[in-house]
C-alpha cells in the first residue's frame, strides 16, 4: 500500500524565508481538513506537513493515503513512516505500540492529543516552546540533529584536557 497523492508546496524564492534552521521543527499532523486531529495514525488517511521555528510556520506538503481500516495490518505502516521521513514530530488521535516503535527508530516521536485539537493550536504551542526551552522529546530531536555537536569535547579529552 502506497500514498496515493502527494502535494509539496515550494519556495519560489528559498532565501526569502529567515527560519532559524537550529530550531526548525518539521511537524506533522493526522488530519482529514489540514485543521485539526481527527485520525489514528495506522489508519491516517492524511497528513499536513509543517516547517515550524519560534516565530514562523510554513505549509510543507500534504499527504494522501488509501481508505484502511485499522485491522492491525503492519504493512500500513511502512508507507505511512516513509512518507513522514525527516519529521521530528507527529501529532494523531492515537497510535499502537509497533507504530511508536518504528516511528521512534525513524527519529519521530509520535504525540497522541484529543479529537479535534487544532492544527495551529499545536503549531502555537511548539513555537512557544522553541522561544522559551524544549521538552525533553524536543530537546533530543533537535540535538540529534548534530551528531558532532559533542565531538568538541573528544577534541578536547585527545589535546589532554580532563575535569
Amino acid at each position: 500500500m502506497g500514498m496515493e497523492r502527494r502535494l509539496k508546496v515550494l519556495s519560489m524564492n528559498d532565501g526569502a524565508t529567515a527560519m532559524e534552521t537550529d530550531t526548525r521543527v518539521k511537524a506533522a499532523f493526522a488530519s482529514s481538513d489540514m485543521k485539526h486531529i481527527d485520525q489514528h495514525f495506522g489508519a491516517a488517511e492524511s497528513f499536513v506537513v509543517y516547517v515550524i521555528d519560534p516565530r514562523e510556520q510554513h505549509l510543507l506538503e500534504a499527504i494522501q493515503f488509501a481508505r484502511l481500516e485499522m485491522d492491525g495490518n503492519e504493512d500500513k505502516l511502512a508507507a505511512k513512516i516513509s512518507a513522514l521521513e525527516g519529521c521530528d514530530v507527529v501529532y494523531c488521535e492515537a497510535v499502537g505500540a509497533s507504530a511508536v516503535s518504528q516511528l521512534r527508530a525513524k527519529g519521530i516521536q509520535p504525540i497522541k492529543v484529543g479529537a479535534g485539537t487544532s492544527v495551529s493550536g499545536l503549531i502555537r504551542d511548539l513555537q512557544r516552546e522553541l522561544r522559551d526551552g524544549p521538552s525533553a522529546w524536543l530537546a533530543r530531536a533537535l540535538a540529534g540533529r548534530d551528531p558532532g555537536r559533542n565531538r568538541r569535547f573528544d577534541a578536547m579529552e585527545a589535546e589532554g584536557w580532563s575535569e
